[in-house]
């Protein structure tokens, strides 16, 4: 048995050599990582307690209870990607996913493209869920509130102080070891899960009207708004947006994981099930179970942690919170792990400034802690930088707008290649088969449609509140023009000269790009 057991696992190690092979790499990261922590990757990252709590009260108060809707319609888009991004996970199961997917569907500007626009959106992302502490930890115990709630800007101040000792949390444990990291995600991921059921069946005993509620939009004024309703569920759609995306990371994490080619796409897909299931409950049995859903508390930042603790009481409602605040740190924690293997991928290539140190790897923990301090450091500044609230939604916005474009930089060139015939998914892999044209098409459709509608220039998402500037208004689309094309003229003029993998963790026989020797 055991010496069946170990040719198996000698198989195994043999294959996820030859995973990495392909792309002229040596293995160079410890594979520690189970099935249950790839998923838990991938579910912290989407973050249904985060997610729900964080972005509630946008939904409610832009589309009243029928934003509701919003949720499945998001899900059923997203899914589209995830499973073309399952093909991708099995056939190439490597770190910096979109980045080297990209890589092997089109060319070398477009990897960079794609890796830069996904790496610049989650180093974003990083301080956009940390900030997200503010509307929880001061709900749990006043303490939390540093800053005196009469100082100017005292909740945006005390944000940033809570979201900067996040940050400095999620550097340290993602710099210590990838087991050390996976183990506290895991863990964090499995109280999360529990809280989630556990306020569904709180929301649903509390119940005080039927479910025909999510057909009504709750008196929404929408005379003054283009295309009327339509054009306010539009803005209400970005309550779920914000949240179901980041299932790639399940597979980020595939050359510190045991058997990847079949575990990752599982992991993705688990995923992005499980948060439609449970974050879908808890949306609708808070919509049916809330007291008032004309009280301006539940549409206002924070609308959600209001309605729980009305519903459920400060004893109930306070357990809840202290789930969510740990959902909160998970999410940084995998956001953040997710930074560090794409910064580590771009970097093993020699395509990010000073790549040869941020692709070090320490060999006391295994891990890159050049990266990983980077990361953290220039996600605090960027706190420090945009702690106003109206500049912060803003960033945050855009953040959301380049991680779609990111993986529409995968999905494009994935259809080209179906187009052509020469897109072959493993065999022995997940295989979409006859499905895969149209999943492709879908998936570009919708990836399209919502960038745009995410950048559409609203004054309730990017100018809602004094003083107005057209900048602010139009920052979903001139932000990240600016930030793409900045970038890929860096990449053209200066980087991609430079590219070529690092000779610390190139194959003696790369047969791709000429090993770049140390700094």
């Amino acid at each position: 048995m055991s010496t069946s057991h170990e040719k198996e696992h000698k198989q195994a190690s043999a294959t996820d050599a030859e995973d990495i092979d392909e792309f002229g790499y040596k293995p160079s990261l410890v594979r520690s990582l189970g099935s249950f922590h790839t998923f838990a990757a991938g579910i912290s990252y989407i973050s249904i307690l985060t997610g729900t709590f964080q972005l509630f009260y946008l939904g409610l108060g832009t589309g009243g209870p029928s934003y509701w809707w919003s949720w499945p319609l998001v899900f059923v888009g997203q899914l589209m990607v995830a499973l073309c991004f399952c093909e991708l996970a099995a056939r190439f199961p490597v770190a910096g996913s979109i980045y080297n997917w990209s890589k092997r569907l089109s060319n070398h500007g477009v990897s960079w493209l794609a890796g830069w626009t996904m790496l610049t959106a989650s180093i974003v992302s990083i301080a956009a869920v940390a900030l997200a502490l503010q509307a929880t930890l001061p709900e749990i115990w006043s303490g939390f509130q540093f800053i005196p709630e009469d100082t100017t800007n005292a909740e945006a101040l005390n944000g940033v102080i809570l979201a900067a000792a996040l940050i400095v949390f999620t550097t340290v444990i993602n710099a210590f070891g990838t087991k050390l990291m996976a183990q506290i995600n895991s863990t964090g991921v499995f109280i999360e899960l529990i809280a989630a059921v556990l306020l569904i069946i709180l929301l649903a005993i509390n119940i005080v009207r039927g479910p025909q509620v999510v057909l009504s939009n709750g008196g929404i004024d929408t005379s003054g708004r283009p295309l009327g309703y339509a054009g306010a569920f539009l803005v209400a759609m970005f309550a779920s947006l914000y949240v179901m995306y980041g299932f790639d990371t399940a597979s980020s994490l595939a050359e510190e994981s045991h058997d990847p080619r079949r575990n990752a796409p599982k992991a993705i897909l688990r995923a992005l099930f499980f948060s439609f299931l449970l974050g879908g409950l808890i949306l609708l049995f808070a919509i049916m179970s809330a007291p008032d859903l004309a009280d301006p508390t539940f549409s206002q930042l924070g609308g959600l942690q209001a309605l729980v603790l009305a519903v459920l009481g400060p004893f109930g409602g306070t357990i809840i919170l202290v789930a969510v605040a740990v959902a909160v740190v998970v999410c940084a924690l995998a956001v953040h792990a997710a930074a560090i293997r794409l910064a580590f991928a771009m970097s093993r290539d020699n395509n990010l400034p000073a790549g040869t140190k941020l692709c070090t790897i320490s060999p006391r923990f295994g891990t890159p802690v050049v990266s990983s301090v980077t990361i953290g450091v220039i996600a605090i500044v960027l706190l420090l930088v945009t702690f106003s609230p109206q500049i912060y939604t803003v960033v945050t916005s855009i953040a959301i707008i380049m991680i779609y474009t990111a993986y529409l930089l995968v999905t494009v060139p994935m259809l080209f290649q179906r187009l052509r015939g020469t897109w072959q998914p493993r065999p022995d892999g997940f295989s979409l088969g006859r499905w895969g044209l149209p999943v492709n098409i879908l998936a570009i459709i919708w990836g399209g449609l919502m960038t745009v509608n995410l950048a559409w220039p609203r004054n309730e998402i990017y100018n809602a509140s004094e003083p107005f500037h057209w900048y602010l208004q139009w920052g979903g689309a001139l932000l990240p023009g600016i930030i793409l094309g900045a970038g890929f003229a860096y990449y053209w003029f200066v980087q991609q000269h430079k590219t070529g993998v690092v000779a610390e963790h190139a194959r003696v026989d790369t047969p791709t790009d000429k090993p770049v020797q140390e700094a």
